[in-house]
């Protein structure tokens, strides 16, 4: 694939589906929970861009209080050149903002300054002179001259005597003159931290932050020995510096991919560290949108039946019972997450007595429950006598539903005592149909006039022949091009995992084996020194499917 196309396809493999709303209550849910754990001492720093900060910030201040709001931190993202002749729909985005609250009002923080990024600063040595009355600060100065309407900050004997010091120096790049500033110029920062960038753009995680930015937050909250948490983890920076400073930390992910970079950062760091999974139904699809469209599919039986309101999601048919009405909580809905009293009461007493005549039962789903004893002695108490109410568990049941990708392999012992797996095939019935989905969006888009241009006109630049039809991918008989990751564990065949033999395989199709990168390709083998217990495998959609090995 072209780098256009394989952007497309990771799309397809990773793409979300959010709307606003749904983006809102999914945040409102994760500040929520996030409050419930944090220390009575503790602050919050959350960072976001400009299409979605200012309603954020609204959440906020619901659920820390208007109160316990400090400071809007605004920082700078990158800079884009334009022409001074150029129009523009609108003006460059230059700032993110970082929301800052605390959990009371006696929490505070120790103001960072601005020295503390780097041990040098160094600055334009230039300065405005719109009166141009100031002939003895503008002069030659390594080959330039100050810019128009601008001069020197100091007159030449003064520059020489900062060049003698080497205090004074051309930029090593633009060759501009900058100075470096004293110990005793050394600011406290205030809410603009201009001088600093948000991100890092190291690596293939768009929106990792910079180091520089984190210290300074971490540094500024907190103690060495205290808890740094990142419940939007990404690529582990934040987890990386509070190891740095001495912190103990906390990285929180949905995506495989977040944990398994940020493992390989810390342990290059030299952190102990454990790595747990929370099964908690997160891991079937990636956002609340796409859970709520794969739902009602999921619970057997479960289908439209004429007599009942938008409320229920749709009825089973028992042959004991008859028609069963099945409540499902909208995913979409913060509110509805949590079963309390009075949604039990607004299911016993404004929605049974409204169903069909002749209903003996109904099922009630919930994802989490305020007191379930409490639950149930309300329903026994106020409920009909006559329509059992049974409480499900709906992370259970998805659990309990979920189709791993299958994997065949054979394992051999070596003749120097190690051991060699070798995966003989690899299927995931997910990833046929994205890549189907992908196939169908490709082939409706070959009639598109603007993509059939662009590829006529990239043709003609390289070459080649004009496309004349359109290829679809296609997956290989055994199927281990939809291979990312193979990790085995020799230590245990149950709980937390231990990678004691992994192989990773990079976008060009090279191998990454136990942290190490090569220029090989993967001959569809990893071996280990001890004999492996469980073996795992990461499709290149996130999934993971782990196998005993036997």
């Amino acid at each position: 694939m072209d780098d256009e196309d394989l952007r497309a396809f990771e799309e397809t493999m990773y793409g979300d589906i959010w709307t606003k709303e749904a983006y809102l209550n999914w945040m409102y849910e994760n500040l929520a929970a996030i409050k419930s754990v944090m220390s009575p001492t503790a602050s919050i720093y959350v960072h976001l861009d400009w299409h979605i900060g200012h309603y954020v910030k609204v959440l906020m201040d619901e659920i820390f209080g208007e109160d316990n709001f400090r400071n809007e931190i605004v920082v700078r993202r990158t800079k884009k050149n334009i022409r001074e002749t150029e129009r523009v729909r609108a003006l460059n985005i230059a700032t993110d903002s970082i929301y800052f609250y605390a959990m009371n009002d006696d929490v505070s923080i120790l103001p960072p300054s601005r020295e503390s990024i780097r041990n040098e600063r160094w600055h334009s040595f230039d300065a405005p002179n719109w009166s141009g009355n100031r002939p003895n600060l503008v002069y030659e100065l390594f080959g330039k001259m100050p810019p128009p309407n601008r001069c020197w900050l100091r007159p030449k004997s003064g520059a020489n005597e900062l060049i003698a010091q080497g205090r004074l120096r051309p930029n090593p790049k633009t060759g501009k003159p900058e100075y470096l500033i004293d110990a005793t110029d050394t600011m406290i920062c205030d809410s603009l931290w201009d001088d600093i960038s948000a991100y890092s753009f190291q690596n293939d995680y768009s929106t990792e932050k910079n180091p520089d930015l984190l210290r300074r937050i971490i540094e500024a909250s907190s103690n060495a020995g205290m808890v740094v948490a990142d419940f939007f983890g990404g690529s582990g920076v934040t987890a990386k510096v509070a190891h740095d400073l001495g912190r103990k930390f906390i990285h929180v992910d949905v995506g495989i991919n977040s944990i398994q970079t940020t493992r390989d950062r810390l342990i290059a760091a030299g952190a102990s560290f454990d790595i747990l999974e929370v099964r908690d139904g997160v891991a079937l699809f990636r956002n609340p949108t796409q859970t709520m469209e794969k739902l009602a599919a999921l619970i057997p039986g479960l289908g439209k039946a004429e007599g009942l309101d938008d409320f229920w999601a749709g009825a089973i048919q028992d042959g004991k019972n008859g028609m069963i009405p099945v409540y499902l909580p909208n995913l979409l809905d913060h509110r509805a997450k949590l079963l309390d009293l009075p949604q039990i009461n607004r299911i016993v007493n404004e929605q049974i007595p409204n169903l069909p005549d002749g209903v003996k039962k109904v099922i009630v789903y919930y994802v989490d429950i305020e007191d379930e004893k409490e639950a149930r002695a309300f329903i026994r108490e106020y409920g009909s006598p006559l329509v059992e109410v049974e409480l499900r568990d709906l992370k259970t049941v998805l659990h309990e539903i979920v189709l791993n990708d299958e994997v065949d392999y054979t394992l051999t012992e070596t003749a120097e005592g190690g051991w060699r797996v070798e995966i003989t095939r690899f299927y995931s019935d997910r990833l046929a149909q994205k890549i189907e989905a992908h196939n169908q969006k490709l082939q409706l888009n070959t009639g598109n006039k603007k993509t059939r241009q662009r590829k006529l006109e990239e043709a003609a630049e390289e070459g080649e022949e004009s496309p004349t039809e359109f290829t679809p991918l296609e997956i290989s008989e055994n199927g281990l091009e939809l291979i990312e990751l193979i990790s085995l564990d020799c230590t245990t065949d149950d709980g937390p995992w231990h990678s004691d033999a992994e192989i990773k395989i990079d976008k060009k199709g090279y191998v990454i084996r136990n942290g190490v990168k090569t220029k090989e390709y993967w001959d569809a083998t990893i071996s280990s020194a001890r004999k492996p217990l469980r073996l795992k495998i990461r499709n290149i959609a996130g999934d993971e499917t782990v196998v005993r090995v036997e």
